[in-house]
C-alpha cells in the first residue's frame, strides 16, 4: 500500500519549517471562512501561495488582520493581506469590504446561483482548478474558520473532506486541526511537538472501520474495530515524533494545537 506522509510544518515559521526533519514538501493554499481568525493566521498566510476568502471570510481578514499588528497602520495591513480571490454566494460580505478588495485587484467570484454546495466546497474547487493535474498531489489546502460556530456548518465542512478525499485539506482552529486519512494509503504523521499535541483522536467517517492499526499512541489500535455507537479513539495521546495509521476505512485525524 502506498505511503502518505503528513507534517504540520505550516504551524512553524517558514525558515524553521524548511529545515524540518520530515520529507513532506507541499504547496499550500489558504481558505478563510467566516469565523474568528486563529492566532496563527498571519503565519498560514505567509506559507500559502494562494489565498481565497469564502464570502464573509473577507470581513474577518479586513477586521481582524490589523489586530495582529496593533502598532501598524490598519490600512497598510489590509493592503498587505489582500486575498487573491473572494468566492461564495456573497450573502455575508459587507459592501465596503467587497469594494475595498475589488479596488485592490482581488478577483470576485459570485456563485449565488449555486445553493447546493458550501462556501468551502466552492473555494476548494476553485483552488483545484488553478493547479495543473500533475501538481495536485503536492497541494495542501488549509482552511481556517471551518470549526466552531454552527454545528451544521462544521459538519458541512467535514463533508468537504470526504467529497475531495483525493485532496489534502486541513481544517484549523485555535484548538485543533482535522484532516482525512484516506483508506487507500498507509499514513505516517510527523508530530511537531512544539506546536501540536499531545491530545489526538481517530474517528471513522462515512462507514465503520473493521480494522485500524496505529503506532506511536499511548493507546494504540491493533486491528481494532471502530464505529459510531461503539468504540472511537478520542482523548488519545501521541507518545513520540511519528504516528503511523492504517485502516480499511477513511479516518479523521485530529490533534490539539498548543496555546503559544
Amino acid at each position: 500500500m502506498e505511503l502518505m506522509c503528513h507534517c504540520s510544518t505550516f504551524l512553524l515559521p517558514p525558515e524553521t519549517s524548511s529545515s524540518s526533519s520530515s520529507s513532506v514538501s507541499l504547496a499550500y493554499a489558504l481558505v478563510i471562512l467566516n469565523q474568528n481568525l486563529p492566532k496563527f493566521a498571519p503565519l498560514l498566510w505567509d506559507h500559502a501561495h494562494t489565498r481565497v476568502c469564502a464570502d464573509g471570510g473577507a470581513n474577518r481578514v479586513y477586521d481582524e488582520m490589523p489586530l495582529f499588528f496593533p502598532h501598524q497602520n490598519p490600512s497598510h495591513v489590509r493592503t498587505r493581506y489582500k486575498p487573491d480571490a473572494i468566492k461564495g454566494d456573497m450573502d455575508s460580505i459587507r459592501t465596503e469590504v467587497l469594494d475595498f478588495y475589488a479596488n485592490l485587484g482581488t478577483k470576485i467570484i459570485d456563485e449565488s446561483q449555486d445553493q447546493d454546495t458550501t462556501d468551502l466546497h466552492k473555494c476548494v474547487a476553485y483552488i483545484r482548478d488553478l493547479i495543473p493535474n500533475t501538481d495536485k498531489s503536492e497541494l495542501c489546502i488549509l482552511a481556517v474558520g471551518a470549526l466552531g460556530g454552527r454545528f451544521d456548518h462544521e459538519i458541512g465542512n467535514i463533508n468537504v473532506l470526504c467529497r475531495f478525499s483525493n485532496t489534502r485539506i486541513i481544517l484549523l482552529s485555535d484548538d485543533c486541526l482535522i484532516q482525512l486519512l484516506p483508506k487507500n494509503y498507509s499514513h505516517k504523521i510527523f508530530i511537531q511537538s512544539s506546536v501540536e499535541g499531545p491530545h489526538c483522536g481517530l474517528v471513522p467517517i462515512g462507514m465503520p472501520s473493521g480494522s485500524s492499526t496505529t503506532t506511536g499512541l499511548q493507546w494504540d489500535l491493533k486491528d481494532t474495530e471502530m464505529r459510531f455507537g461503539g468504540l472511537v479513539s478520542t482523548s488519545n495521546i501521541v507518545k513520540g515524533d511519528i504516528v503511523t495509521v492504517q485502516s480499511d476505512s477513511d479516518l479523521l485525524w485530529t490533534i490539539s494545537i498548543k496555546k503559544l
